[in-house]
């Protein structure tokens, strides 16, 4: 099953409930990110460039339920930093599912088979272990051996222990479609609940600018990589809208929704998107209503979201987009593998 049933109408009835009541700007996602502090410096990631003093910082479990419950989305997913290194992380997963969110806690699995002890299998959580490509590109990516085969390990563990588990998948400049290809194989064989991809799209303060993904090079990329499970030859697993998956293939065009992936940090409510660092505001009703949205997106012309294709922004987007007649037979598809 390619996408849990439960957390699909769940998911469907919220984005109906919103169109009745006329709301544009409303969440789907929350990017809860309890801190910024990682055990792993991988160079195409901006959080860890934050002053020593804010890298010590945790949001505490009353703030993070706070945030759940000021914005509402029934998803939240929980990046960082590494999420396992904060010491309430399992009263936080607690709090959340007890709320009956959808919880993705996204760890790079080096300390999750050990962390598995603080956490119990339940349909609202799910371990998102990040994975960039087999043992010597994932290793590469994160700039540490070994770290590819801890993973798998704890991807195993969690799974024999019944805990759902899918893998995040960032995919750069210059990747091997045939390898991309190899590696989604690899990981049909972990049984796990679904695997997500994203094209690499610039962090403002990421160390290496270099191998982030253009627009035409994104969709190029996507449409070889992707070409076997477009043509029906490969029914790999992805937790993704099948709209979203087309969408980074360039057979659809969407515009950016940000306000659909909000986040919330150790700074407050980041402006105006996940990826763009332009400030915080202390409330989400403050980044809903202050927020000058027609800035942002491709549609905008503004330079810095011209080559974004990135989940945060078009996944939202692609959830609506499924309502449509025309589209539901594709989301309904999804839900079985098809």
């Amino acid at each position: 099953m390619a996408i849990q049933i439960q957390q699909a109408i769940t998911v469907g009835k919220y984005l109906v409930s919103q169109r009745l009541m006329g709301r544009k700007h409303f969440p789907l996602v929350l990017m809860l990110e309890p801190l910024f502090r990682c055990n792993l410096a991988c160079s195409g990631c901006g959080k860890i460039q934050h002053p020593t003093e804010i890298l010590k910082q945790n949001l505490t479990p009353e703030q993070c339920f706070a945030a759940v419950e000021e914005c509402g989305a029934p998803v939240v997913s929980i990046p960082g930093g590494e999420p396992l290194l904060h010491p309430q992380i399992d009263e936080i997963v607690r709090g959340l599912v007890k709320r009956r969110k959808f919880v993705y806690l996204c760890t790079n699995g080096i300390l999750l088979e050990k962390s598995l002890s603080k956490f119990e299998p339940s349909p609202y959580l799910t371990f998102s272990v990040h994975l960039d490509g087999l043992r010597e590109q994932h290793d590469k990516c994160v700039d540490r051996d070994g770290v590819f085969d801890k993973a798998i390990a704890a991807i195993k563990a969690a799974k024999q222990k019944g805990f759902r588990v899918t893998t995040n998948t960032t995919v750069f400049e210059g990747a091997d479609p045939r390898e991309m290809q190899e590696f989604f194989d690899f990981l049909e064989t972990l049984n796990l609940d679904g695997m997500m991809i994203s094209p690499g799209y610039s962090y403002e303060w990421a160390p290496d600018q270099e191998n982030f993904l253009k627009r035409e090079q994104t969709k190029a990329l996507f449409r070889q990589i992707l070409s076997p499970w477009k043509s029906g030859h490969k029914n790999w697993n992805f937790n993704h809208n099948p709209l979203f998956l087309e969408f980074l293939m360039g057979d659809q065009d969407f515009d950016c929704t940000p306000w659909g992936s909000p986040s919330y940090s150790v700074l407050g409510w980041q402006k105006p998107c996940y990826l763009l660092n332009e400030g915080h505001f202390s409330s989400y009703q403050e980044l809903i209503e202050n927020t000058q949205w027609s800035n942002y997106g491709k549609k905008s012309g503004n330079p810095k979201c011209t080559d974004c294709m990135v989940h945060c922004g078009y996944e939202p987007t692609a959830a609506t987009a499924a309502l449509q007649p025309e589209n539901m037979g594709k989301a309904i598809g999804a839900l079985f593998g098809g």
